[in-house]
């Protein structure tokens, strides 16, 4: 006897199992797949990079929405939580009664852990690429000072520059945020070499 194949969700009845859930899933081509928990380190570079961006952009046309916000790749059919986003302009939302589904971010912030570097790295950013609204991809390591900021160029390429200088500042390209390394990792304890 074989199992029966699951059947596959459409977007519409995943927003409907999403927005009453009580933990955050994902969804891509029709499979929902749970969100994995946090730890303190990731929280702490979350809440320490958010407060400062959210100081520096305060009072200007742009603004960072955390991981509650829902972000969908329409072009792929994925449904996120990137870590941060910052959206410059108005924000665009799938739908105009719920508010919690945005369309277009143009940072995309990922903290980086053991288990969630290889699809942070590969697949997701794939998925964020095919967003025409994203100008950069940030990866922010949890465990070590290390950050890395893609930037997309006029020809589709992107274009990598890394940050691991305890003393300097992390900058964002297009968007005009200067942040320290040490306001970053504020509290994270202990953090690796960056060559390990």
């Amino acid at each position: 006897m074989s199992a029966l194949p699951k059947k596959k969700l459409t977007e519409a009845e995943y927003l409907v199992i999403e927005r009453a859930a009580e933990f955050r899933s994902e969804f891509y081509a029709g499979k929902m797949f749970a969100m994995a928990g946090t730890s303190h380190q990731h929280n702490e570079v979350k809440d320490n990079l958010i407060v400062e961006l959210g100081s520096q952009l305060k009072g200007g046309s742009c603004r960072t929405y955390s991981s509650d916000m829902r972000v969908k790749v329409s072009r792929t059919g994925l449904y996120t939580y990137p870590d941060i986003v910052i959206v410059c302009g108005p924000p665009k939302f799938e739908d105009h009664t719920e508010l919690d589904t945005l369309l277009n971010p143009q940072v995309v912030i990922e903290i980086l852990s053991k288990s969630t570097a290889g699809y942070d790295r590969g697949k997701k950013f794939l998925h964020y690429q095919r967003l025409a609204s994203v100008m950069e991809y940030v990866l922010v390591s949890q465990d070590r000072m290390r950050v890395e900021r893609l930037v997309r160029q006029p020809d589709e390429t992107w274009v990598l520059t890394t940050f691991e200088d305890p003393t300097g500042e992390f900058s964002l390209a297009t968007v005009p945020v200067r942040v320290p390394m040490a306001e970053i990792y504020r509290g994270v304890e202990p953090l690796e070499s960056p060559f390990e």
